[in-house]
């Protein structure tokens, strides 16, 4: 038997035993946006840090972070 077969058998076992794919993270995401700007609807992730929101808050809009995310700490 030659390290050819012996990989191949050895992916097939792999194969075997990893049975299910990978999985998305696309739907614990959406389900993390949580924080919402109030003048353009955009959302940002739960875990998105205040200088972030107050970046956004200034750049697009001009506003401080109390006016676009009044529940954000």
């Amino acid at each position: 038997m030659g390290n050819g077969a012996k990989a191949a058998q050895k992916r097939e076992r792999n194969a075997a035993k990893a049975g299910a794919t990978a999985k998305s993270q696309t739907k614990t995401n959406q389900a993390a946006m949580n924080i919402i700007c109030l003048t353009c609807r955009q959302t940002f992730l739960l875990t998105t840090r205040a200088p972030a929101l107050e970046e956004h808050a200034q750049n697009k809009h001009g506003k401080s972070m109390a006016e676009c995310f009044p529940g954000a700490k």
